[in-house]
């Protein structure tokens, strides 16, 4: 059969290259990766419901990627809640902060703010800050494991041709571009065009349609899991912090489209602008403005 499709069906065989032992093995980091992930996901929203149960304002003053930062999970590790913080006093708290290399000092006045608008004791208070250190020195674990887990990736790949293309398109890390590159096996040419690559990825609309009638376009459900999960988060980082990108994302909303939606209609966009840079082998230029 091999021997059949080799003489019929050439494009359906992928060459067995030595790049397939660091694919296998950025196949067994990116798995822990994702584990560790889901894992940091868990102790975090476990961490917001104590909060919420027992201070919501002092939760709210975490909303965000607030609590997930280094300086705010020390302080939780530190302090266990808002009445360790509370008991410690603002200027001990900032001392402490200074002390050990944190720039917390927009974080810390917030939660005072927030300490300050409740003034009722939740039943329960005590114990859950006896919890929640323990908590923030898991999740602080967890996310110097998946640095550790980044610089292997990192390290597995410096010497692959595609992985300086890949990050020199803001938005794209290293994670993200051994998940695109694991997506599509290693090889850009397993794909015809960009969108082939993008159907295959599931961000593609499909067509709502029952026997004659067509109901619109809506969502993909399809595709493989990791690449699209890859191309929406690089969408959803550069519709915050790369300005065309911005003012793309902004575009469809005004057009109706939801939040969903319009990171979707970015990273389709996008979609084609990598598939070109990974057949041609180029580093990513910024489009020219129109003036």
């Amino acid at each position: 059969m091999i021997a059949w499709a080799a003489l019929k069906l050439p494009e359906t065989l992928r060459d067995a290259g030595p790049d397939d032992e660091t694919l296998a093995a950025l196949k067994l980091l990116a798995g822990h990766d994702e584990d560790l992930a889901h894992e940091s996901t868990r102790h975090v929203n476990r961490l917001r419901s104590l909060l919420l149960q027992t201070h919501p304002a002092f939760e709210r003053a975490l909303k965000g990627e607030r609590i997930t930062r280094d300086a705010t999970l020390a302080l939780l590790e530190r302090y266990g809640g808002p009445m360790g913080v509370k008991r410690a006093g603002i200027e001990d708290v900032k001392d402490w902060a200074k002390s050990n290399g944190l720039r917390a000092g927009r974080i810390i006045d917030d939660m005072f703010k927030a300490i300050g608008e409740q003034t009722v004791t939740v039943p329960g208070t005590l114990m859950a800050e006896t919890i929640i250190p323990s908590i923030a020195h898991d999740i602080k674990t967890i996310r110097d494991r998946r640095r550790e887990v980044g610089r292997q990736v990192e390290k597995l790949l410096e010497d692959h041709p595609l992985l300086t293309v890949l990050t020199s398109m803001p938005g794209i890390g290293v994670r993200t571009a051994s998940n695109i590159l694991l997506g599509i096996g290693g090889d850009i040419a397993n794909f015809k065009s960009s969108a082939h690559l993008a159907a295959y990825a599931g961000i593609s609309p499909v067509t709502g349609q029952s026997g004659t009638s067509i109901k619109g376009e809506r969502p993909s459900r399809r595709g493989n899991k990791r690449l699209k999960n890859a191309l929406w988060q690089t969408a959803f980082v550069a519709s915050t912090k790369h300005p065309p990108s911005v003012a793309y994302y902004k575009r469809k909303r005004e057009q109706g489209k939801h939040h969903n939606a319009a990171i979707i209609c970015l990273a389709r966009r996008r979609c084609d602008v990598i598939y070109s840079m990974l057949k041609n082998g180029t580093l990513y230029q910024e489009p020219a403005l129109v003036a």
